[in-house]
């Protein structure tokens, strides 16, 4: 079975429900926790167990996705799933975090969850983000080894690098480092949806049983067969010089999404390759 520990505004709603799609081509079950369940992320041992034990419970046939740290299931002695995820640009991923959460569809979701939670003053709402980094705003500072304020998801490779307190703090060499050691040792696919074809490409070549057909099945659905219209969050100009001030930040996030990037690379030019032997072989015959 796979397990796709979703990692947020990476463009993971897109590849769920290409996943969705494919479960009803290949006939296999998708799982995921229900969108009204708080995605809690970082879970202490007696949690990851359960939820490892709950996954392995699973038909051999299935996907099962959450926003959820990655597990190590050998560390509870439950059989290891396959794990995909998608990574994403860290200061493109943060910038979109910081409009998804004053955007209608996610507050309608978080005041459906927590009905006393106080609104946000119409202030914060109306938030400008380059004067929000530029004024150094709290909420745009992003510290450096903060064990706090994860609440925007900034920690891209915590998702990978897992629940120890050594994953927590932000933009730590210590915690990017496990985390690549996490992808090389469990992950059959780090994919990024800012290279569709490549992702889907390196899919369908180490998961056949699940992603067979899935670049045919997504150029159809992204052309409107089957699919739901993305709801689309305003636009607003972000200013180089914003960018460049986040990205002194984000040096060691960075890092990390660059080595996801070159080890999906170097699957796809593998895979060509063996295409290229195999037409090869062929023309010899």
């Amino acid at each position: 079975m796979i397990f796709f520990n979703r990692v947020a505004k990476v463009g993971s709603e897109s590849l769920m429900e290409l996943i969705d799609e494919l479960g009803k081509l290949h006939e296999f079950e998708v799982f995921t926790n229900e969108p009204h369940v708080k995605n809690k992320g970082r879970l202490n041992d007696e949690e990851q167990k359960d939820l490892a034990e709950a996954i392995n419970e699973l038909s051999d046939n299935s996907v099962y996705i959450e926003h959820v740290n990655h597990i190590n299931f050998t560390k509870f002695n439950v059989a290891k799933p396959i794990f995909i995820n998608l990574v994403r640009d860290p200061v493109e991923r943060i910038i979109s975090w910081f409009f998804y959460v004053r955007g209608s569809y996610s507050n309608a979701i978080k005041y459906q969850r927590f009905k006393n939670l106080p609104l946000k003053p119409e202030k914060w709402f109306k938030k400008d983000f380059n004067h929000c980094v530029r004024s150094g705003d709290p909420e745009c500072v992003y510290e450096q080894l903060s064990t706090t304020g994860g609440g925007d998801y900034r920690r891209q490779s915590m998702f990978f690098c897992g629940h120890d307190t050594d994953c927590l703090p932000f933009n730590s060499k210590t915690s990017v480092q496990l985390a690549k050691r996490v992808v090389e040792k469990d992950y059959a696919v780090v994919g990024s949806w800012e290279d569709t074809n490549i992702t889907l490409a390196v899919l369908e070549k180490y998961i056949p049983r699940y992603f067979k057909g899935a670049q045919i099945l997504y150029n159809s659905y992204s052309q409107g067969k089957n699919c739901k219209p993305e709801q689309k969050q305003k636009e607003t100009k972000i200013y180089d010089d914003v960018k460049a001030m986040i990205r002194k930040n984000f040096t060691e996030e960075i890092d990390f999404y660059n080595f996801c990037k070159q080890r999906l690379y170097k699957q796809y030019i593998a895979l060509k390759l063996d295409d290229i032997r195999a037409v090869g072989a062929l023309s010899k015959k």
